[in-house]
């Protein structure tokens, strides 16, 4: 055998091994993106060339004259093979340009596709019954056989794979990237070249040199499959490289087989001189030299791949402390959330704690499908003296999680306890500083409603108690009587707002160890009752439904009255003309809830974090104060106030008081 016929089999032997590594890859990681799908046919498309090729190479080795039918299963296999990967390379570099967001118009897409298949399998159809009738295939140069069709497709698709790479390296968002996308532009245009050489050259070549640019050619592929290999190791390129466990299994198995095809071969080349059991035995015994080596090898780069990954989750724990550190236990979920993915190259990553529950956007979430069926569980239990208080649940790219990948989520969820921990307590000391900022201010305000309830509220009430003297006088003139009534009307509005002032600032009454209750449906009739005059004035309906509400509410009648009056005429200023506001009362489990509904406007969503704020007010005439008292009242006696806006069809406001009910408070005491 010649030295162009050893490296042909050599190359092939490769060839199929490497797509065989591929395919298996592929399968094992199991992601569900139509990339890894074309990919896998791809490398099958290849496979089958190689396979082939290496299937008819063996017999006219083994064999003076190959059997028919294995020549004819020869010539299916690669011609098929071929017809297909020129569509299949085109399709894979569509389906990456996609993931880049470099196409956009998925019908043009479909449209290239669908021609490019058609003439494949229209080749195919028409060129491998021709070739099996004639029984002439040149097993060399095979795409001679397939006709000057087939380089023509051959030739645009590499055409249109090399514009592709050339945009791929351009925007390429690391320097290892874009070499590898320079260098495959340089082996399509090469490509291109060979083929228009061998398949459409308008002089003859000699026949050597024809045998070994077709060698090359065929050969050409591994180049680029190979040091795909590499970049998915070192830069983790596609997210396959997080699988380590996958591509050491697999490389090892794949070298096992070609250490054996190896074996084998030498085995039959010094048959002349030694059996093949000898040869083989005697190449399996050098590999015992080899194992002490490889394995310090093996067990230095295990060990550097471990410490790079300990070293990475180290950094984010120092991230994670740091956030932290602000307080919010709630962005530091999100955070904890993002910088893992982004840190271990996950897929999506979430938190979920009893005490941080959130609703999580559709936005935040991965719109990549999860990997088929995936093999390791995908849940890490937070726990703290044995005890569960959370899970950290993470979804890889692929079907496995690699062991360094694994062993850096045990050691964060290890350490999350502390962090979460003392998220906690600077939120808890932040909210008490607040708290009591809020008190001292709430004194200042109590102080300055006491001094404006002293020094306005007496000198108020004598002048409505003279102007009200005066109205009863029937010599008062008429133009007279419109102003009074008017004076009357603002005085009653400042004593309105004293009231509110003083409602604010005033604290809860608590009489020792004696848990307040009261009624809520009397209380809510009461204030519906004294209301429904003014709901009439602005043309409003008010209805209230408190049949549902006979268990006794722990919460100060007069705390309660607060709180209903205050909703209530909150939602009357709110509603237009001819609207309605609903009051009702219902017990839910161990608890009472009051509901406040109108039909108004709504409320704008640049303001819905500032309504429960002291004096933050859009009324001209407002103080600001109605539902922070509200909130306050309610948050006294252990209650709290939700709200919703919009409630139906754009329009209306629903706030919902939930408050303790009194044989729970006395339970639980």
């Amino acid at each position: 055998m010649g030295p162009l016929l050893y490296l042909r089999l050599i190359g092939y032997t490769l060839g199929t091994l490497i797509q065989l590594f591929w395919m298996v890859v592929i399968l094992g990681y199991r992601r569900q993106r139509n990339f890894e799908r074309v990919l896998f046919f791809l490398c099958l498309a290849f496979f089958l060339f190689y396979g082939g090729s290496l299937l008819a190479l063996n017999s006219q080795i083994y064999y003076p004259k190959p059997p028919a039918g294995l020549q004819a299963f020869a010539i299916v296999v690669i011609s098929a093979g071929l017809c297909l990967s020129p569509a299949l390379l085109l399709h894979l570099h569509m389906e990456y340009a996609q993931t880049r967001g470099l196409l956009q118009v998925k019908a043009w897409k479909r449209a290239i596709l669908a021609l490019f298949y058609l003439a494949g399998l229209h080749l195919a159809l028409h060129r491998i019954p021709f070739l099996l009738q004639a029984g002439r295939f040149d097993f060399i140069g095979p795409g001679n056989s397939l006709g000057a069709g087939f380089a023509i497709v051959l030739s645009i698709s590499l055409a249109w794979c090399a514009g592709w790479e050339r945009r791929f390296a351009a925007t390429a968002p690391d320097k290892p990237q874009s070499c590898f996308h320079w260098a495959l532009l340089f082996f399509f245009a090469l490509a291109f070249l060979a083929t228009g050489v061998l398949h459409m050259a308008p002089y003859p070549i000699p026949k050597q040199i024809i045998a070994m640019l077709e060698t090359a050619f065929s050969l050409l592929p591994v180049v680029p499959f190979t040091v795909l290999i590499d970049l998915v190791y070192r830069r983790n390129f596609l997210q396959i490289g997080r699988q380590k466990n996958l591509l050491y299994a697999v490389s090892a198995t794949f070298l096992a087989l070609l250490y054996l095809s190896l074996v084998r071969r030498v085995g039959i080349w010094l048959e002349p001189l030694l059996p093949p059991e000898a040869s083989a035995s005697i190449l399996l015994f050098v590999l015992v030299i080899f194992i002490e080596p490889l394995q310090r090898m093996l067990g230095r780069s295990l060990r550097e791949t471990a410490q790079l990954e300990m070293d990475r989750v180290q950094k984010l724990m120092a991230q994670i402390q740091q956030e932290a550190r602000q307080g919010n236990l709630w962005e530091l979920v999100s955070f904890i959330e993002r910088r893992t993915r982004e840190q271990l190259e996950l897929r999506e990553v979430w938190l979920d704690l009893p005490d941080a529950k959130k609703t999580r956007l559709a936005d935040t979430k991965s719109e990549e499908p999860r990997a088929a069926l995936a093999f390791d569980p995908r849940e890490f239990p937070i726990l703290r003296n044995g005890k569960n208080e959370g899970f950290l649940h993470v979804e890889s790219h692929g079907a496995i999680i690699s062991g360094d990948t694994r062993a850096a989520l045990e050691f964060l969820r290890e350490q999350l306890p502390g962090a979460l921990d003392l998220c906690r307590l600077i939120e808890e000391k932040v909210r008490l500083e607040r708290e009591l900022a809020g008190r001292e201010r709430l004194a200042l305000v109590g102080q300055m409603a006491a001094s404006i309830s002293h020094n306005l509220k007496n000198p108020l009430g004598s002048m409505k108690t003279i102007l009200q003297v005066q109205l009863e006088n029937p010599e008062l003139p008429d133009s007279i009587r419109g102003e009074t009534k008017m004076i009357l009307e603002e005085i009653g509005r400042l004593s309105n707002k004293l009231n509110q002032l003083l409602q604010f600032s005033r604290p809860a009454v608590r009489t020792g160890d004696k848990v307040a209750s009261c009624g809520a449906a009397a209380v809510t009739e009461e204030v519906v009752s004294v209301l429904s005059r003014e709901a009439e004035r602005r043309g409003l309906k008010l209805k209230a439904e408190t049949c549902h509400a006979g268990a006794p509410v722990a919460i100060a009648a007069e705390a309660l009255h607060d709180i209903v009056s205050n909703l209530v005429v909150n939602a009357l200023e709110a509603t237009p003309r001819g609207g309605h506001v609903s009051v009702t009362a219902v017990q839910e489990q161990e608890n009472l809830c009051l509901l406040v509904e109108d039909d108004g406007q709504g409320i704008p969503p640049a303001l819905r974090e500032k309504i429960l704020q002291p004096f933050f007010t859009t009324k001209s005439q407002g103080t600001g104060l109605g539902l922070a008292i509200v909130a306050r009242r309610a948050a006294e006696f252990g209650g709290k106030v939700d709200w919703e806006s919009p409630v139906k069809d754009g329009h209306g406001t629903r706030f919902k008081v939930t408050l303790p009910l009194e044989e729970i408070k006395k339970a639980g005491k």
